[in-house]
């Protein structure tokens, strides 16, 4: 029996840059066959010993030019074992999730990355397109809000409710009631409402800060 190598794919999040109060995720072209010059997510082959969490921070440092000290966080999504996912012979992939920081970074412009969200059309390599659907999927229903270190990394340490909203909207792809969201966040722990209010758009009321009260 012919077998299988193990690939390392990243759904690399990054919220509110490079455009202000969206979510998006990274890409760029391939460097190599196959499909060179098409669109992909960051991913590698996973080295021998080596541990899942260093092979996605490689892949997000190699493939999209980040430095490593910008990746936040990172985390396991699922595992893909079509066979004929990639045209070299059986790869099984193993998708990762990572936050990067939305301060200002220096990455590496030969990388070509772009940051799409996540209902722009266009075709990814691979079966990447299916991971990324995938990764949402499970990002809104067993990460945000329910695991501290992926929400905590995602939005900050304080963040306003409005961007509670985006996030909601963009991994679910509906806008969430309010008074739900809000009995949600409650029930958070290490998580409480505080008396702030800032003003995150130019019209409306400002909006209610949460702030994390555990490191």
């Amino acid at each position: 029996m012919e077998q299988s190598s193990v690939s390392v794919d990243v759904v690399a999040l990054r919220f509110g840059n490079p455009e202000p109060g969206s979510l998006r995720y990274g890409v760029a072209p391939r460097r190599w066959e196959p499909y060179t010059g098409q669109t992909a997510l960051p991913g590698v082959l996973l080295g021998a010993g080596e541990r899942l969490e260093t092979a996605a921070r490689r892949a997000v440092t190699t493939k999209l030019g980040i430095p490593d000290d910008a990746i936040l966080a990172v985390g396991q999504l699922e595992v893909f074992d079509e066979p004929s996912r990639d045209p070299r012979g059986p790869t099984l992939s193993i998708a990762m999730w990572a936050v990067i920081t939305a301060d200002n970074i220096t990455t590496d412009p030969a990388a070509a990355t772009q940051w799409r969200g996540f209902d722009e059309h266009g075709t990814l390599a691979f079966d990447h397109d299916r991971i990324v659907a995938a990764g949402r999927r499970i990002l809104a229903t067993s990460l945000l809000w329910r695991d501290a270190t992926f929400t905590r990394a995602l939005l900050g340490a304080e963040f306003p409710a409005t961007h509670a909203v985006t996030v909601t909207t963009t991994l679910t792809g509906n806008r969430p009631d309010q008074g739900n969201l809000n009995r949600t966040l409650k029930a958070i722990p290490g998580l409480e409402r505080t008396d702030e209010r800032v003003r995150v758009q130019a019209t409306g009321r400002p909006a209610v800060v949460w702030r994390w009260t555990t490191t």
